[in-house]
Order: C-alpha cells, then sequence, then structure tokens
C-alpha cells in the first residue's frame, strides 16, 4: 500500500471541530460607537492588569460569533454535533453559546436557558438549551495558566448562575486552584496538558465533538501532532488559528484508548454455519423450484 496513506478502524476515530476565542482586550472607556481597541497586541503588559478579569468577548468578537453560528447552521455542522466541551472562562462559554446553542430564550418555555441576558455587559438577549447539542465545561481545554488575570477563571457558582444549562459537573473545586499568580505554566506542561485532554476524549462516547477553547492552548498541544505527516499537513495541523476560526480534524485511537464498539461492522456469517458447494446450492433451489410449481 502506498506509504503516503493509512487505514484504520472508523469506530477508532473521532471528528473533532476546534474553535477558538482570543482575547481582545478592549478599553474600559466605552466609545459611544464601540471601538474597540486590541491592548494586548499593543503592550504585552496589558495582560497583567487585573482589570481584563476572565475578560468577556467585545462586539467585535459577538459579531465573529454570530457570523460562525451562520456558517455552522448553513454548511450542516450544527445538526451533527453530539456534544461541546468548552473552557469555562467566560469568553470561550459566551462563544459555545452563541455559535452552538438554541435561539432566543423565552421564559414561555420549560427549560433553563443557556446564556442569562447581558451576561458580561453584552447587551445580548438569554440564549436558549432548546434544539442544541450539551455543552460541558472542562478544565483541561483551559488557556495557559498562571500569571495573567484573564486567564482567571470565576467560581463556578458563579458561572452557573450566569450559564445554568451549560454542565460544570466536571470542576472539581468551585474556585479557581489551578491558576496561580506568580507561576506560569510552562510550555511543556501546556502540551502535555493538551494530550491529557485529548485523551480524556476516548472516554466520551460521542463521536461528532465541537472544542471551544484559545489560541495558545491549541498551538502548544497541536504542536505534538502531524510528525508522522508530510511536512506541509504538520504545518496546517499547527498553524495559529484566527479568532473565532472553525477547523474540523480527525483523531485516531491508536494505542486502545477508546472501548467503544463499532456501530456498522456486520460480523458476516449469518445465519451460521459451514458453506454450501454451489452445485449443490444450484440443486437445492431447482428442487424448491420444482416443489413450489407443483403446487
Amino acid at each position: 500500500m502506498d506509504s503516503t496513506s493509512s487505514l484504520y478502524p472508523l469506530h477508532r476515530s473521532k471528528t473533532l471541530h476546534l474553535v477558538i476565542t482570543q482575547l481582545l482586550l478592549q478599553s474600559r472607556v466605552r466609545h459611544a460607537q464601540g471601538v474597540h481597541n486590541v491592548i494586548g497586541d499593543k503592550d504585552y503588559k496589558a495582560y497583567m492588569s487585573h482589570e481584563y478579569f476572565d475578560a468577556e468577548l467585545t462586539r467585535l468578537g459577538w459579531q465573529q460569533v454570530e457570523n460562525l453560528r451562520k456558517h455552522v447552521h448553513e454548511c450542516g455542522l450544527a445538526k451533527k454535533i453530539e456534544v461541546v466541551i468548552t473552557s469555562p472562562l467566560l469568553r470561550t462559554m459566551q462563544t459555545a453559546v452563541g455559535v452552538f446553542g438554541g435561539e432566543g430564550y423565552t421564559d414561555k418555555v420549560d427549560s433553563m436557558p443557556l446564556m442569562l441576558a447581558n451576561v458580561g455587559n453584552s447587551g445580548r438577549s438569554a440564549i436558549s438549551s432548546l434544539n442544541c447539542p450539551p455543552i460541558l465545561a472542562v478544565e483541561l481545554c483551559r488557556e495557559h495558566l498562571g500569571v495573567h488575570p484573564c486567564d482567571r477563571r470565576r467560581s463556578v457558582g458563579e458561572y452557573q448562575c450566569l450559564f445554568p444549562a451549560i454542565d460544570f459537573s466536571l470542576i472539581e473545586s468551585d474556585e479557581d486552584v489551578l491558576w496561580k499568580a506568580n507561576e506560569r505554566e510552562t510550555k511543556e506542561e501546556l502540551a502535555n496538558r493538551g494530550k491529557s485532554f485529548f485523551n480524556w476524549l476516548w472516554t466520551r462516547e460521542e463521536k461528532e465533538i465541537a472544542i471551544v477553547t484559545h489560541s495558545g492552548f491549541l498551538f502548544h498541544t497541536l504542536a505534538t501532532f502531524g510528525n508522522d505527516c508530510h511536512p506541509l499537513v504538520k504545518k496546517e495541523i499547527t498553524k495559529h488559528f484566527a479568532n473565532c476560526e472553525l477547523r474540523s480534524m480527525v483523531i485516531v485511537d491508536k494505542s486502545m484508548l477508546g472501548s467503544d464498539p463499532s456501530t456498522t461492522d456486520y460480523p458476516g456469517k449469518i445465519p451460521p454455519g459451514p458453506d454450501i458447494p454451489s452445485d449443490v446450492v444450484d440443486k437445492k433451489l431447482a428442487n424448491d423450484d420444482t416443489v413450489s410449481g407443483s403446487t
């Protein structure tokens, strides 16, 4: 077989739809027309400011979310997603519910909203949890941990009030015990955490998974993949994400991490028993035709 191709059983693969939310730090002085300044790109020290603790989406960010939502519905992806995994930070959860959530929430329906109105001073209406996949918050896919207040999360209790229908059951601590004010997670630690996250995905039964996370997390995690690929494929895997970009990839279980049986394979030999030579089958069919014709 051509060495540039590989075959794997279908049930040992999952399709991941990766979405990132980059941090657009906006001036807290609200201009009348909502002008936003990407302060972090101009002054890296801005990321150290407690003013941007668990920063929310900007107006531009919400426009990008709306455009991505339109795309996933038009291309049919919205109907394929079985679960959405999101980093438990404000901007990623806003992105997750904005892209993959239901339509506008109304008090007349018998379900909790995914997001309350005006979360993060967004001016957005509440978002319904109807007719959309479950959304699960997972710590493993958080952004680079430590030092930067924008990457520190709020308490789970506070988030549950803002995002009532997001599932926070996998987060062990109410307060953020992973973020350290004076200690930054190394790139190697971040990449290892990312690999642990990808391994954890094999404990899930879903095959089509949307993941809403961060550029730094994905850049260092995906850099550990693709070493067995053509250099251009490796480059495609590891290139930086644009803000609110969606990229679909397939992961393959080479190490028997997953245990889900195939839902499409068919064992054959049903009914069981030894194969009958073709001439015997022909005689049997001829006899059956004779008998049926005489009745």
